[in-house]
């Protein structure tokens, strides 16, 4: 199962989008509040409720989590009065749900919930947020669902699949290479004692994940989650903002290591504000790679979208704001206004 298409109304930040995406990497770029996020949240949604346990319409808004969990709150603000819709298309099958400012807690309409179901109820999709959680992981999904503290699923969820171990037998050659790319990184391996998550450094003792610096975090939450099974070929991995607090000596790494992935048949969607990420993945990409970039920009009241290439594309805010900061290198050093 890959994810195919979208069409989203009304949602959110978003009055109207139809986006098809690339079975390898999908790259999405543009200011704050274009709804990157969003869109992955949403498809993670969709993923997740192939599980015949889980509906579209609960997980949406567990992973939204608007105030007293009302879909209707994710209406998009400038059209209260109308129906919002979002509809994941597949190469098996479509999932499709509408809501008013109307419809109560989780009751959307969900049509072809059964047939999405049916294609492959085993799919692991995984969504990392943009911070960091396993560090502070002990007894949190108890406390949320006591009440105590607010989180949205993507962060109980990611504590759950770092935990579960769905791996077989001992590691593929695959998997150990993958591993072995990360470990220049971590340094160590990822264990887990008594609901708490610790990176050991070859002999050495065991440290605790919150002593350990917040980049190495998540490049070895990446480690973990290879390693116990769960970004096996045919997954979907959802990765926001993933260069956030890693050193940049390291972005090349991971940008190997995303091009890994996909090269196994894993489907992947980013969002990202860095240069780096985004120019190595188009850099060291192989001519069978798949990889697509998602161009988010304002025009009139409205957000548009464009793809292709990252070279290619005319709205391009990661590279209009290097070339900014290259013409005011220049303007420093020599003298002259680049800008003119």
């Amino acid at each position: 199962m890959y994810i195919k298409h979208l069409e989203l109304e009304n949602f959110t930040v978003l009055h109207e989008l139809n986006m098809d995406f690339s079975r390898g990497i999908n790259v999405f770029i543009g200011e704050n509040g274009m709804g990157k996020t969003h869109i992955m949240k949403a498809l993670y949604s969709a993923c997740q409720a192939v599980k015949p346990d889980i509906s579209f319409s609960q997980k949406l808004v567990r992973v939204f989590r608007p105030d007293g969990f009302g879909i209707h709150r994710l209406l998009s603000r400038s059209n209260r009065g109308g129906r919002a819709r979002v509809k994941v298309v597949s190469d098996g099958a479509s999932v499709e749900m509408t809501f008013t400012n109307r419809t109560a807690k989780y009751g959307a309409t969900v049509i072809g919930e059964e047939k999405w179901e049916s294609q492959k109820g085993n799919v692991e999709s995984t969504f990392i947020p943009a911070k960091e959680i396993l560090s502070n992981s002990r007894n949190l999904p108890e406390a949320v669902m006591k009440g105590n503290v607010e989180f949205d699923d993507t962060y109980i969820d990611i504590i759950a699949a770092a935990r579960v171990d769905l791996s077989h037998g001992p590691d593929t050659a695959e998997r150990k290479r993958y591993l072995k790319i990360l470990h220049q990184i971590t340094q160590g391996r990822v264990t887990v004692a008594d609901e708490r998550f610790y990176l050991k450094p070859g002999n050495q003792a065991r440290i605790e994940f919150n002593l350990v610096a917040e980049g190495i975090r998540k490049i070895a939450l990446l480690w973990q989650l290879i390693k116990n099974g769960t970004l096996e070929k045919g997954a979907m991995l959802f990765w926001d903002e993933p260069e956030a607090n890693i050193n940049p000596k390291y972005i090349p790494i991971l940008a190997d290591m995303l091009l890994e992935l996909q090269r196994n048949e894993v489907q992947i969607f980013i969002s990202t504000h860095d240069y780096v990420l985004a120019k190595y993945l188009e850099i060291k990409q192989k001519k069978d790679d798949k990889l697509q970039y998602h161009s988010f920009y304002v025009e009139g009241q409205d957000i548009r979208f464009e793809t292709g290439t990252f070279s290619e594309l005319k709205h391009n805010s990661i590279m209009d704001a290097f070339s900014r900061l290259m013409d005011d290198v220049y303007s420093i050093t020599t003298g002259v206004n680049a800008h003119g």
